[in-house]
């Protein structure tokens, strides 16, 4: 029988306790992994492990599928009507309201992010989207297509099957939503696994989902490693569909293994080197603080980070002046602590990662603005990030770091700038601050 983790907070952010099954989550039930194999999750503060959970294997995936199979063919799908897809989905929302504290602090610990971001906002916005799909499930209608007297055209949406998804860390409960809410409302079956770094709040939706009174097999987590548990998704004959949130490299994996085996749908949501792109005539607080926001929210780990700062000659030194200001203010450590806007990096490999981005941006010449260095003497703490004097054949300008680690770019003229879009391999947002947008369109 797999472990129950138990564990007790008492710090200043939240005080209290929680306890749940560490198995993998397949008809219903916690269940062992059939290698009878477990893998460390670690608190990324202190390096130190939390718990083991169950490794899952591809024979646990092929499990998966046939219980996912058989709720789709009995319980789910289209034997399952709008209503009771709606009804269930607001329980569950319902369920984690009563939980939202007890979700956060597993957020915190298991992810790094502060307990208050956790709350306020991982928390709160995985309830509302589930709660939003919920009122659309009885809503799903086709269409009836005039023609003439002698024929009857309509068009039926019908839910796809059994559908796998796999999600990365940076987001755990909140990437979790994101899938399962859409996909139950339109009546498919779910093979879900969460990041082998951050999977505790996905095994703790697992009883919620019980609880809101799911048929056995509708929804299955799997937790595991890539190569394994998510290679298995990707390319097994019986899943339909795919989504996957990740790096960009993986997700080509992902879309190869799905077209060699039975050229299911693939959905992808991938990495990016993102630009912030600040005019001279932007309002200075306010490019300051959503600059600010966008570069070190969630500790730089989000695919849509300004990474790339990109700020107009004539108000290039204010900008850089107050923009350091901001960076210096925010406050790194433990995730738990009153007034902490930064907590550690989510794994020792993310942090050696940023850091070994940060040795190159000096070994190739570009200058630390602030920043740079470890913070503490234990756990995956790094300080905000700014460089300047870069140039665009870079690493720390070319490639998507995934930290707290910003350039800031001085431009002239826009349309002359190669380092604005040259040799970019993916771009997941843009941000453009200014005031009068035809000025900036004749520059």
């Amino acid at each position: 029988m797999p472990s129950t983790f138990s564990y007790e907070w008492n710090t200043e952010a939240f005080k209290g306790k929680t306890s749940f099954n560490t198995g993998l989550f397949i008809n219903g039930k916690f269940v062992d992994g059939s290698n009878k194999t477990t893998i460390d999750v670690v608190n990324p503060s202190n390096g130190k492990l939390i718990t083991k959970i169950s490794e899952g294997v591809e024979k646990d995936v092929d499990i998966a599928v046939e219980a996912a199979q058989k709720a789709f063919d009995t319980a789910w799908g289209l034997n399952a009507p709008g209503s009771t897809r709606s009804e269930l989905l607001w329980k569950l929302a319902q369920a984690m309201e009563r939980n939202h504290d007890e979700l956060a602090a597993i957020e915190a610990l298991d992810n790094g992010k502060t307990f208050g971001w956790a709350k306020g906002t991982d928390v709160a916005f995985s309830i509302q989207v589930i709660k939003y799909f919920a009122g659309w499930a009885d809503k799903i209608t086709g269409q009836v297509v005039e023609t003439d007297e002698r024929k009857l055209t309509y068009t039926r949406h019908e839910p796809i099957g059994v559908v796998g998804q796999i999600i990365p860390w940076n987001f755990p409960l909140l990437m979790l939503a994101w899938k399962i809410a859409p996909a139950l409302a339109t009546g498919n079956t779910i093979i879900l696994k969460p990041s082998e770094f951050t999977p505790l709040t996905a095994i703790k939706m697992c009883e919620l989902i019980n609880e809101a009174g799911f048929p056995p097999g509708v929804v299955n987590i799997v937790t595991g490693y890539g190569q394994t548990v998510g290679a298995a998704i990707s390319s097994h004959q019986k899943i339909e569909k795919v989504a996957f949130t990740g790096s960009t490299l993986v997700g080509r994996k992902v879309m190869e293994a799905a077209a060699k085996s039975n050229l299911k749908n693939v959905t992808l949501e991938l990495g990016g080197k993102s630009p912030n792109i600040i005019f001279n005539d932007a309002d200075m607080d306010k490019a300051v603080s959503w600059t600010t926001h966008g570069i070190f929210w969630n500790h730089g780990q989000a695919c849509c980070a300004g990474s790339r700062i990109f700020v107009q000659s004539g108000i290039y030194d204010e900008f850089l002046k107050r923009f350091t200001e901001k960076a210096k203010a925010i406050k790194v450590g433990d995730p738990f602590s009153a007034g902490v806007d930064q907590g550690p990096q989510v794994s020792d490999i993310q942090y050696d990662r940023i850091m070994g981005y940060i040795n190159s941006g000096k070994t190739e010449g570009a200058t630390v603005h602030h920043g740079g260095q470890r913070v503490g003497s234990e756990g995956y703490f790094i300080e905000p990030t700014i460089f300047t004097n870069v140039t665009p054949e870079m690493k720390i300008v070319q490639e998507e770091i995934f930290g707290p680690v910003g350039v800031v770019i001085k431009l002239s003229r826009l349309s002359k700038d190669p380092g604005i879009c040259g040799a970019l391999l993916a771009i997941c947002a843009v941000k453009v601050l200014l005031i009068d947008v035809p000025s900036s369109q004749s520059q």
